[in-house]
């Protein structure tokens, strides 16, 4: 029994301390952008425009402490988030219908996003995982889709890697590339800084690199809707590359490359 939700011996913990998860997320924001209703949502409520920095922040601190922080304050963390979501709705301009952005089907398609960008991109970087470690992670999640909303009996909430490859090539018939979609995948490669990060530092650049190395790690089918000018067609060199991120990331020592949230958890760990 662990003070957290996953705990030292769970795939999540392996996966989500992987320094190639920053790729995983930049792949999962490319890829929940395809489904129109989903990206309407975004478009329509969100921040993301005004305080990108802001947005990714929260993001990566609502993952980490739902990963490693303990079980009380994780459902705290989820319980806002759905408390935020509850109150947002979204309109078609095609049909002028009003839908919430917290429908099931919204939510499960996030977390299939998330799930599938995170176990990808860290295998395909050089994270050992075994078929049977992958097929864990998967069904380790559905505690963290239970977090935000998502009843773990919905019918299409995938178990395993089979059940997640099932339910994209059920969800491809939805999927397009609407102007919203290119407008936000414009805004991942290139967002705001200020003029002297951006024309005094690498940053821009550095960053532009990592975009579109999360996009390139797409499947091609993904990759093939977005056609926008300038973007991969192709994943070649891309999980080399990944990998070779990876082991400089590795080399960093780790008191300087985890983060606060995972030290908390090994500390909490030791003491018990």
């Amino acid at each position: 029994m662990t003070a957290e939700l996953f705990g030292p011996d769970s795939v999540t913990w392996r996966v989500h301390r992987d320094p190639a998860l920053i790729l995983g997320g930049l792949r999962a924001l490319f890829l929940q952008a395809l489904l129109p209703a989903a990206m309407r949502g975004v478009a329509q409520n969100s921040d993301f425009r005004a305080d990108p920095w802001g947005r990714l922040i929260r993001t990566a601190e609502f993952v980490g402490v739902t990963t490693f922080g303990t079980a009380e304050a994780a459902r705290r963390a989820a319980a806002r988030v759905r408390g935020i979501h509850r109150r947002l709705t979204a309109v078609d301009p095609d049909t002028g219908v009003t839908y919430r952005i917290d429908e099931p089907d919204l939510l499960l398609w996030v977390h299939c996003a998330e799930v599938d960008s995170y176990l990808s991109v860290t295998r395909r970087a050089g994270l050992r995982l075994s078929g049977a470690d992958a097929d864990r992670y998967v069904a380790e999640q559905v505690v963290s889709a239970e977090l935000v909303g998502i009843d773990p009996g919905h019918p299409l909430l995938p178990r395993s890697v089979r059940d997640l490859e099932r339910y994209f090539s059920w969800k491809r018939g939805e999927l397009a590339l609407t102007d919203e979609a290119v407008a936000a995948a414009r805004f991942l490669l290139s967002p705001p800084m200020p003029a002297w990060v951006r024309f005094g530092t690498p940053a821009a650049p550095a960053w532009a690199g990592l975009a579109t190395l999360g996009f390139a790690l797409m499947p091609r089918w993904a990759r093939r809707l977005y056609a926008l000018p300038g973007l991969p067609t192709t994943d070649v060199g891309a999980a080399a590359i990944t990998a070779g991120l990876r082991m400089a990331a590795l080399a960093i020592p780790p008191s300087l490359r985890d983060g606060p949230h995972y030290k908390a958890a090994v500390a909490r760990t030791t003491a018990a």
